[in-house]
């Protein structure tokens, strides 16, 4: 049976009421028309009698502001009818839902239509992901270059976008697994038939890539970050290496001087106990500590 498509864009309650075709519960008409926060909800699918509710994610990334902007799309599937809601976040542009136009322009069934969007969402983590390979390909080239202080806050950053994107691509994948369980359904495989759930089995060994590919993201950043705390180690131990040189070149014209400040009477009236022999004791002290250190390479 061809799929019926109704598309709504942050709807009020009576638009939400207007499109179901059956009842629904009070709370997924409240979650259907509440405002997008720009935070991402928690991915699901649920069987609630004659049909099925689900909210979905979908991450975008927005390179030149270094960020992602989650975007949510909520959907109520019957046997003849797909609901999708798609809320506008605070942050960024509604989910680009065209992709499904093609599959309810050939005739397909709601299943098809559905598979259709939740692949779509998948698609949008593999895109994230080459987004987030090129952010840490930034930041490894990048820090010789910038503070600290700024490649300290862009791996944080990153760090938390991969933590989230994580918990979204996991929870998107329970979803479709219990589709592919058999878990969620509305009776007697009217809504996802054997080659229905085929295609879903294709989008789950996508989400589980994404979730593969999320762990060698984040061993990317971790070794960027063992880098810079390298870096920080060396340029710290650098510092005090060259704080000991000055101690130690400072050390011997200290112990000269003091010497040559005993007061005691008679002791010093001869030639060589002059400020001119002091004098080139120090220096000549200076001189042969800076060749040492040279020749050893600590400076």
């Amino acid at each position: 049976m061809s799929a019926r498509w109704i598309d709504l864009v942050d709807p009020t309650s009576d638009e939400v009421l207007a499109a179901l075709p059956v009842q629904v519960d009070p709370e997924v008409v409240e979650v259907l028309a509440s405002v997008g926060s720009g935070y991402e909800p928690r991915p699901l699918l649920e069987a609630h009698g004659a049909s099925i509710f689900g909210v979905l994610v979908a991450a975008r990334a927005v390179p030149d502001q270094d960020r992602v902007s989650y975007q949510e799309v909520n959907l109520v599937a019957t046997r003849e009818l797909l609901v999708t809601v798609r809320k506008t976040p605070a942050d960024g542009v509604a989910f680009d839902a065209s992709a499904l136009y093609a599959a309810v322009d050939a005739g397909e069934p709601v299943g098809v239509v559905m598979h259709r969007l939740v692949d779509e969402i998948a698609s949008s983590y593999l895109v994230m992901l080459d987004a987030s390979y090129a952010e840490i390909e930034e930041v490894e080239d990048a820090i010789d270059d910038w503070p600290a202080s700024r490649v300290r806050a862009r791996i944080s950053s990153l760090r938390h976008e991969l933590l989230i994107l994580r918990k979204t691509v996991s929870a998107t994948r329970a979803a479709v697994r219990r589709i592919l369980d058999g878990r969620i359904e509305i009776s007697d495989d009217a809504l996802f038939p054997p080659d229905v759930e085929r295609l879903f089995g294709d989008t789950y060994e996508s989400l589980q890539r994404a979730t593969e590919e999320l762990d060698i993201a984040r061993d990317l950043l971790a070794g960027v970050r063992d880098h810079h705390q390298s870096q920080i180690a060396e340029a710290n131990a650098d510092i005090v290496k060259k704080l000991t040189v000055v101690a130690s070149l400072v050390l011997v014209p200290t112990l000269i001087v003091g010497f040559y400040g005993q007061n005691f009477e008679d002791v010093f009236d001869s030639d060589y106990w002059t400020l001119g022999a002091s004098s080139a004791l120090i220096v000549a002290s200076t001189i042969a500590q800076v060749a040492l250190f040279r020749w050893r390479h600590w400076i």
